[in-house]
């Protein structure tokens, strides 16, 4: 789910009616934690996406300096050539793994914020706040499954289309 697409939702379910509103936040919390799930597994693979993106730059240079050291101005220049690609993929997977950290960020003050709200009282009436929903139930973990389900579903389609893209089939792309 996107953020903004979440977002959205979030108004949404904070828009309905005070009967409904205890539930709503609940559930507001609970798509809340899954995204903050989401988005930490993102942070991750973005960042050994840009580990390894670092270690085959390195690899690059070594390769050039090996190259010139020898006098093999093709392979130095090829070297240099993937190189100058390796840092441009570094510079984008840095801007990304900040966008993610600041999108992660974001999730966790709004979970915050929603739970403050969950935890006030009814109806201006004096009661004890509740305690912190557990959100650890059957709904999340059906919803932590759906959303897994639906992201090996996306690999495999993705992978799918390549393999038709790479036979060279109809309807690829």
């Amino acid at each position: 789910m996107g953020l903004d697409q979440l977002r959205a939702r979030l108004e949404r379910l904070l828009a309905t009616d005070a009967n409904r509103s205890r539930a709503g936040l609940r559930e507001a919390l609970v798509e809340l934690k899954v995204a903050a799930g989401q988005s930490r597994d993102a942070l991750a693979a973005a960042e050994r996406e840009l580990a390894g993106q670092e270690q085959q730059l390195a690899d690059a240079e070594r390769r050039g300096k090996l190259a010139e050291n020898i006098g093999d101005g093709e392979t130095a220049r090829i070297a240099g050539e993937f190189a100058t690609r390796h840092r441009e993929r570094i510079e984008l997977l840095h801007r990304k793994v900040a966008v993610i950290r600041d999108e992660l960020a974001f999730i966790e003050r709004e979970y915050h914020s929603v739970a403050a709200d969950y935890r006030a009282p009814v109806s201006g009436a004096y009661s004890a706040p509740p305690a912190e929903p557990d959100l650890d139930d059957s709904e999340l973990r059906h919803l932590e499954t759906r959303a897994e389900r639906e992201k090996i579903q996306r690999a495999v389609q993705a992978q799918l289309e390549a393999l038709k893209k790479k036979m060279g089939k109809p309807g690829a792309g």
